[in-house]
């Protein structure tokens, strides 16, 4: 594996590299706004961008002029670092973020070891004497060790002029403890002043523990991310049987080259795309296509890495490689699509960045107003004012306002069997108005089952069925299986049979008691001269015109019946389809199948807004288009030729029975696979955001009314001065309200 997606870009100036690179040490938003300016600044780059959601950069540049060394000396500058010159980048990178994971939560769960005697202290115990100092001793390693990290961010966003939400914690939490510190050890500086010399410990330690225990859910969401990258990569052997001078020869997948002439045995994936060149078999494309019925490879027809080869075995020439294959193809687009959004609490950074320094601001201005006119007590009023402007601007509700709202969130859709992984898809489910569902295992079953068994003889059905089973048990044809299924479901027990030859393209032949019977398409019956009564030939038609699709049975003489095979809409798709047109969302299918099968489908649904015979770049593309009318996109599927729509898409969702890659590209699964829980899931996401705006409305309407009040403004007309520890009680009040408004949606109905 090199270090990274790589594409030369040919210039007037000469050729410049389009280079991916992972990036460790980013914790929010502003860590990746400031590794790209960066790497922008760094001699002989002509472009950049970095993805905070999925770790990586993209970086356009002049390999005369720089060098992946430079760009990472570049980045490490400011405290961050770029994974090159490595085997593997991402597994550099994933066991980065497991590491940095287990440091989150092994200093979280010291913070909330220590912060929980510190609470206990300060409500219970506020008068015992050696209570300030037990609170101070168990609550400095929580803000100055296990919550150090923050005060480094907040040191990085400062050398460059900027403050996001841990410049906020680091100050909030830094002086509230340094004060409390000054009293605990000088109380007489205020008792002489007639004040209380009040201590909030506890409220630095609850401020430092929330906020990472938040981290904590972020980055273990974050390390999340590459799961389905590295299953896709799965699906590429590391092996292959090479042909060379007509001998095999078991080689790595880096040796084989185009022109390699390569063996596929029964079961195995295919390693690369390439042409059938001798021997047939049936392939597994259900990764691509979509649809269950694996298809027929003979000579001269095309071969797709990672496609699952069934009972045959062939050879083909390689014709694409690596990165170039279609497997290839879609682990790029996934790569570039998945995480290029923001989240709600990206919002929550940006307006603490303007937050932050008006809190600042307000502090050094209440602090110099009370020094000019604060007479007798100028001092003593100008420091406590200033103290209780910042401790009452501790972002603790803001923190919790998103956070909160979205676990309850999460937990009421879990209770609906819908799994929500990341805030990013609640927020904006609510607003989506097109909704493209595939086709095969999203609004189907997703596998051909008999739907028909129309007998045309009356006797002996019992025992004749016992023949077909012994026929279809050993065909390699996959509609096999679901008559093999349906015959199982009837306790059918097979008729061992005399002889048994598979004929390829047009069916089965076996003697049974010296009968010859045949189970096959109509080319079969014809080759063999069966008759085909005009009642037997108007059923078929009948089933054919309801895109199902026809095997017959007969011996020498006659038809004995005719089994339809399709893949059956799931009982629950017209309603849920009819339940999201209610809503006024405009609903699109997509599959890969014929244009007939997919017209049948929608015929059934009242569905016409349907495209057939969709590669998965043409679904990724149809979602592109919706959403360049301005439309939100939500995309449902199931299968791995689903992943790259999913990944453009607005709002993904995947179907719980389908496959481990489309549930991990998806910020959506449906566990029961059943489409009425879309309407549930847009209605959670519009109750959840409901509740997300309401508490960051009463956590900035608080500190709108509680700025002021620690400010002073009311001691002209009253005399009165908010004392710092009735500020901390609010702070906590404020967040006390925050979680209860977000419990509330516990109850609300979906």
């Amino acid at each position: 594996m090199t270090t990274a997606h790589v594409t030369p870009i040919e210039t007037t100036g000469g050729t410049y590299r389009r280079e991916s690179f992972p990036v460790l040490e980013m914790t929010c938003a502003a860590c990746a706004i400031s590794v790209e300016s960066m790497l922008k600044s760094t001699t002989g780059v002509r472009d950049a961008s970095v993805n905070f959601a999925n770790q990586t950069a993209w970086v356009e540049y002049d390999d005369k002029m720089a060098t992946p060394a430079d760009l990472q000396q570049s980045v490490r500058s400011i405290g961050y670092d770029l994974v090159v010159n490595v085997e593997d980048p991402q597994a550099v990178q994933g066991e980065a973020q497991r590491k940095n994971y287990e440091k989150i939560k092994k200093r979280t769960t010291w913070s909330i070891v220590l912060t929980l005697p510190v609470v206990i202290l300060g409500m219970f115990f506020m008068d015992w004497p050696y209570g300030k100092y037990a609170s101070m001793i168990l609550s400095a390693p929580v803000v100055f060790y296990f919550g150090r990290i923050y005060f480094v961010n907040a040191w990085k966003q400062a050398r460059y002029r900027k403050a996001n939400m841990d410049t906020l914690v680091a100050m909030s939490t830094g002086i509230a403890f340094l004060f409390s510190a000054f009293n605990t050890f000088y109380p007489e500086f205020w008792h002489a002043r007639g004040v209380h010399a009040h201590v909030y410990f506890e409220a630095a330690a609850v401020v430092i523990t929330f906020i990472s225990l938040g981290k904590l859910l972020e980055e273990k969401a974050k390390s999340n991310t590459s799961t389905a990258i590295k299953k896709l990569m799965g699906l590429q052997p590391k092996t292959v049987v090479m042909i060379v001078n007509d001998a095999e020869k078991v080689t790595l997948i880096e040796d084989v080259g185009i022109g390699s002439k390569i063996l596929v045995r029964p079961g195995e994936r295919i390693p690369v795309d390439g042409t059938v060149i001798t021997g047939s078999s049936y392939v597994d494309e259900s990764m691509i296509s979509g649809e269950p019925v694996p298809v027929e490879k003979k000579t001269g027809q095309k071969v797709y890495a990672g496609t699952v080869n069934q009972r045959g075995s062939f050879q083909f020439e390689a014709e694409k490689l690596g990165a170039d294959t279609l497997l290839g193809q879609i682990i790029k687009m996934v790569q570039q699509a998945q995480g290029s959004k923001a989240p709600v609490q990206r919002l929550v950074d940006k307006i603490a960045g303007i937050f932050v320094p008006i809190v600042i601001g307000v502090s050094v201005i209440t602090f110099v107003t009370w020094m000019i006119v604060g007479g007798n007590n100028a001092f003593t009023h100008a420091l406590l004012t200033s103290i209780t402007v910042l401790v009452i601007a501790c972002p603790c509700a803001l923190g919790l306002a998103t956070p909160t709202a979205i676990m309850v969130g999460v937990g009421r859709a879990a209770e609906n069997n819908i799994l929500i992984k990341d805030a990013e898809s609640l927020e904006l489910a609510h607003k989506v108005n097109a909704i493209v569902l595939d086709k095969t295992g999203t609004i189907t079953e997703g596998k051909p089952v008999v739907t028909d068994f129309v007998w045309t003889v009356t006797e002996s059905v019992g025992k004749l069925k016992g023949i077909l089973y012994g026929l279809e048990r050993n065909s390699e044809h996959p509609l096999a299986d679901a008559i093999v299924a349906r015959l199982d479901q009837e306790s059918v027990r097979s008729v061992n049979l005399e002889s048994f030859e598979s004929l390829t393209g047009r069916g089965v032949k076996g003697l049974s008691n010296g009968v010859m019977y045949y189970a096959g398409n109509l080319k079969l019956l014809i080759e063999n001269g069966i008759a085909i009564p005009d009642d037997v030939a108007k059923t078929a038609h009948r089933l054919e015109a309801d895109r199902k699709t026809a095997v017959y049975f007969a011996n020498k003489v006659s038809v004995l019946a005719v089994i339809a095979i399709a893949d059956k809409i799931k009982e629950t798709s017209k309603a849920a389809i009819k339940s999201l047109r209610d809503k006024r969302i405009d609903v699109y299918m997509l599959t890969g199948d014929n244009y007939e099968t997919a017209r049948a489908v929608g015929d059934q649904l009242d569905l016409t807004a349907f495209k057939a015979e969709m590669l998965p770049s043409d679904k990724a593309e149809f979602v592109k288009e919706l959403q360049q009318q301005g439309k939100i996109v939500a995309m449902v599927g199931d299968g791995i030729n689903d992943s790259q729509a999913l990944a453009e898409a607005d709002v993904s969702i995947a179907m719980g029975k389908g496959s481990d890659i489309a549930m991990d590209v998806a910020k959506i699964t449906l566990i029961t696979s059943n489409l009425q829980s879309i309407p549930k899931a847009l209605n959670l996401s519009t109750k959840t955001v409901m509740g997300i705006q309401q508490n960051l409305f009463w956590a900035f309407i608080y500190n709108v009314i509680g700025i002021p009040l620690a400010a002073g403004v009311l001691y002209p007309f009253n005399g009165f001065l908010l004392d710092p520890m009735i500020a901390g009680a609010a702070m906590a009040l404020s967040s006390v309200s925050v979680v209860g408004n977000s419990l509330r949606l516990k109850i609300v109905r979906i």
